[in-house]
Order: structure tokens, then C-alpha cells, then sequence
């Protein structure tokens, strides 16, 4: 894990947003060699740009699909990646289920922490200590 590309969920640039799909921005860290060697804030569709309609699209009635795995919301998720295609992890502080399935399908491994600081969380990934709380997934 030399050179990778690390997004992280985030409204200022600071801290980690508690939830991905709510989140203004990504911050994209680039890590050669173990540093933290440049860092780009890169715009992020989030539900707030979806229309009201459409964020409560889904029908909670429905028996074969869970909240977040509809087609809908799975646009919406692939949407939210198309700026952190390049990217090889994403963090947040929580995310719903959906989310995080559809980010393993593009090959981004999402990572679920608790860490609030984006310098600690990327550093921990650096360093290999990070915890991904699969337990928060909503």
C-alpha cells in the first residue's frame, strides 16, 4: 500500500462527516511512499442535490429490497462516486448499507471509522491500524 488515493467524506475539509451520504465534499489525499503528498477537495453530489421527490422515491413497502439496494439509490451511490472513481478508499464516519456495497462493487474499499480527524484517520490507514465499524452501517 505505497501509492494510494484516499477520499474522505467531508463538510469543511477537517473533519470526517458522520454520514456519506450527507456529506458537501471529498477530500482526496494522495499517498506515495507512506506521506500524505498532495490533498484536492473535490466536489460531492449528496442527497440535498436530489429533489425531495426523489429522495423518498424508494417504497418502504417493498418486499424484495432493502433501503439503499433499489435502483434508485443505487444510481444515486454511483453518482456520489463518479468524482472518487480513481480513488482506491473511502472514508466516513457512517453509511447506509447500500453505500457500501455499491462502493465495493466499483472498487473502492469504504471504511467506516470513528476517528473524526481526516490527517489521524489517513494516517491510521497509512499505518494499518484503522478499524472499519461495519456495526455503524445503517
Amino acid at each position: 500500500m505505497n501509492n494510494i488515493t484516499i477520499a474522505v467524506a467531508t463538510d469543511n475539509g477537517i473533519t470526517i462527516s458522520k454520514h456519506f451520504g450527507r456529506a458537501k465534499f471529498y477530500e482526496v489525499l494522495y499517498v506515495e511512499n507512506g506521506e500524505v503528498v498532495k490533498r484536492e477537495r473535490r466536489e460531492k453530489p449528496n442527497h440535498h442535490n436530489f429533489s425531495h421527490h426523489e429522495q423518498h422515491h424508494h417504497s418502504h413497502h417493498q418486499s424484495n429490497q432493502q433501503h439503499g439496494f433499489d435502483e434508485h439509490s443505487r444510481s444515486k451511490h454511483f453518482q456520489m462516486a463518479e468524482t472518487i472513481k480513481d480513488c482506491q478508499i473511502l472514508l466516513a464516519g457512517g453509511m447506509g448499507t447500500g453505500a457500501y456495497q455499491n462502493m465495493l462493487q466499483l472498487n473502492i474499499k469504504p471504511i467506516v471509522t470513528d476517528i473524526k480527524n481526516i490527517d489521524d484517520a489517513v494516517q491510521a490507514v497509512i499505518n494499518g491500524s484503522i478499524k472499519n465499524h461495519i456495526e455503524k452501517l445503517h
